[in-house]
């Protein structure tokens, strides 16, 4: 969309930060209402992160003011929040781009731009990374500053704590922002965001606190002034505490929709030395009633009409496999109290809504804190309990020592239900689901299914929480299912596979939900057609039954064809020296952009037509 000069004015004047740097601060206020109703309009033309945006508009302007970017280092954590940022850094224009292919990447990203210096999209990156950058700056000796911005939702992440431990150690030159939203993706839980009740349970607090109640007695108008004194006293109290313990000077909180006072706080902070922590307090979707009222349906949102202030009805068509799964966890938990749910904050996400309001004591949110998750279901496991983690492919990533060292070496019966496998699509490299079959494959103890449909998907998950002799994976994908017929629950016999189709020459392995295109290709090409399930245990007697009656084997998955499903038919063939040719299809060696889930199964040939238009050339070769 073109850019129009009436309607912000101000905006115009700052479309470079050396521009916005030059405008009177008076202005400021006038730029930041302007640049929220600009995000509003965008956002709704192109879908997109929307709430998280719109909270940051006077802490970007505020730091894009004060500091000399892209000289000195501004780091965002996630990035949900860096539209503004990328409006005010000469990304305007292309703002309606954003998560479309070939458009502007959906979070900060270095490639795209020299004041993007951290390419994120997981949580709690931001205060390592830039503790890294400020003892480089301290080395280079040119007065360069680092200054990173964390949400209160990423600061409860344990790499927080360990960096910001670290840089109260070494006493770095570093500004680290707490916005506080109260709000990461799903509510925010954890004795942090309870404000440390220890601290509020201390002498001196409780006096102020007596000491404020008694003089007020007998005066009931002022009982509501009391509640905000002690929530005053509260802010006042705690959350400096425990960041002065880290050896970090911390000012605050402050409101963070004051651009003015913003810019006058961090001209103040950026020349002192050593550690500085401000904590903002924002509301996430400000200056938009529907968002500041509902930030978590309007966390990422589709096209929508502004003025309505409403989303637009999503379609009821087949379920997602992320409803698929929370309906089948329901339907376990009622029958069986020792099923214990786990999430770190992806409850919306994971399809847990519903579980969690019915069946709360068996629910654990544990916040951003995979490493946590994972041992946390480890110990549920040594307590006679029967944890499922419910956890994005990219998330568990960063779970994978605790994965190997607490879940599988222990043979504890912990089930995996790793939601967004394969290709996610518009949030780009970060979050496709390319590695889980591979880094898990390798993994001793671990079973490993891949349905192909939702029915498959719910019996795998019944047979993955009914084994009691170590970890089970069930991988599916981000959307909707194909619209199988449920069966019953019931196990299903652990590491076989299913023909599908009986042809000629060629056999076709599938692997996961790719199975409808590859039943369009065995049509076409009359080629045997097997559903596979199992990654681990593999099908060993039915591979070597297709290896012995056809010529050639062909392998689909949706994930990395290094040490993937594919890689795991090879390593069988070869020592059972059968020769026989392979050719492994999925995805290449290389990380996956942004796009829809469609187009980028069809540039990396992963549609029917690709999928054959592969083998043809294969075997023409």
């Amino acid at each position: 969309m073109s850019f129009d000069i009436a309607k912000y004015p101000t905006l115009a004047q700052a479309s470079s930060v050396t521009e916005l740097r030059s405008l009177p601060k008076e202005k400021l206020p006038k730029l930041c209402d302007e640049l929220r109703q600009y995000l509003l309009d965008s956002v709704s033309r192109s879908s997109g992160h929307f709430a998280s945006g719109l909270g940051v508009v006077e802490l970007t302007v505020a730091l894009h003011y004060v500091y000399n970017t892209p000289f000195d280092h501004l780091v965002w954590d996630v990035g949900h929040q860096a539209y503004p940022h990328k409006i005010l850094t000469g990304r305007r224009d292309r703002i309606g781009t954003i998560r479309q292919k070939n458009g502007l990447h959906p979070f900060p990203w270095r490639e795209e731009s020299e004041y993007d210096v951290l390419c994120v999209g997981h949580s709690s990156t931001s205060i390592s990374a830039g503790l890294g950058m400020a003892v480089a700056a301290e080395k280079e000796a040119k007065g360069r500053r680092t200054a990173c911005v964390i949400g209160d939702g990423a600061i409860t992440a344990g790499m927080a704590f360990e960096a910001m431990n670290h840089a109260g150690d070494i006493k770095a030159d570093l500004l680290v922002v707490l916005n506080d939203n109260e709000m990461s993706i799903s509510e925010n839980v954890g004795a942090l965001n309870n404000r440390l009740a220890q601290i509020l349970s201390g002498k001196t607090y409780a006096r102020l606190r007596e000491g404020g109640k008694k003089v007020l007695t007998g005066l009931p108008p002022i009982k509501e002034l009391v509640k905000r004194t002690e929530e005053h006293l509260k802010g006042m109290v705690v959350p400096g505490t425990l960041f002065e313990e880290l050896g970090f000077n911390y000012i605050g909180p402050v409101d963070g929709h004051d651009v003015l006072a913003l810019v006058h706080t961090l001209k103040n902070m950026r020349d002192l030395k050593g550690p500085q922590f401000l904590h903002i307090m924002t509301k996430k979707g400000k200056g938009y009633a529907p968002a500041e009222k509902d930030p978590i349906t309007w966390h990422a949102v589709p096209k929508f009409d502004p003025a309505s202030g409403l989303l637009p009805k999503s379609v009821e068509g087949l379920p997602s496999y992320s409803k698929i799964f929370g309906n089948w966890l329901c339907e376990m938990a009622a029958d069986d109290n020792k099923l214990m749910a786990v999430t770190p904050a992806m409850r919306e996400g994971s399809g847990m809504v519903g579980f969690s309001r019915e069946y709360p004591a068996q629910y654990f949110d544990v916040a951003i804190a995979e490493q946590h998750a994972v041992t946390f279901a480890a110990g549920l496991a040594i307590g006679g309990y029967k944890p499922i983690v419910a956890i994005y492919s990219t998330f568990l990533q960063r779970a994978y020592d605790q994965v190997i060292h607490d879940v599988a070496i222990q043979k504890l019966p912990v089930l995996f239900a790793i939601d967004r496998g394969g290709i996610v699509g518009a949030d780009g490299q970060t979050h496709q689901g390319a590695f889980d079959l591979a880094y898990l494959r390798c993994i001793p103890n671990m079973v490993i299914m891949t349905p192909s449909d939702e029915n498959e998907c719910r019996l795998m998950l019944y047979t993955g929480y009914h084994r009691n002799d170590g970890p089970s994976a069930v991988r599916y994908p981000r959307g909707n299912g194909t619209g199988a017929t449920l069966a019953p629950l019931a196990a299903l016999p652990l590491g076989k596979g299913v023909t599908k189709r009986q042809g000629e020459k060629l056999a076709i392995l599938n692997f996961g939900t790719l199975l409808p295109e590859a039943q369009t290709v065995a049509d076409a090409l009359n080629a045997t057609l097997v559903d596979m399930r199992f990654v681990k245990p593999l099908d060993e007697k039915l591979i070597l039954e297709l290896a012995a009656t056809h010529e050639s084997l062909i392998t689909l998955e949706e994930g990395a064809i290094k040490g993937g499903a594919g890689s795991g038919v090879n390593e069988l063939l070869m020592a059972k020296r059968t020769p026989v040719p392979v050719l492994n299809l999925g995805l290449p060696d290389e990380f996956i952009p942004q796009g829809t889930q469609d187009e980028i199964r069809h540039d990396y040939r992963l549609d029917a037509s690709g999928i054959q238009q592969q083998i043809d050339d294969w075997l023409a070769q």
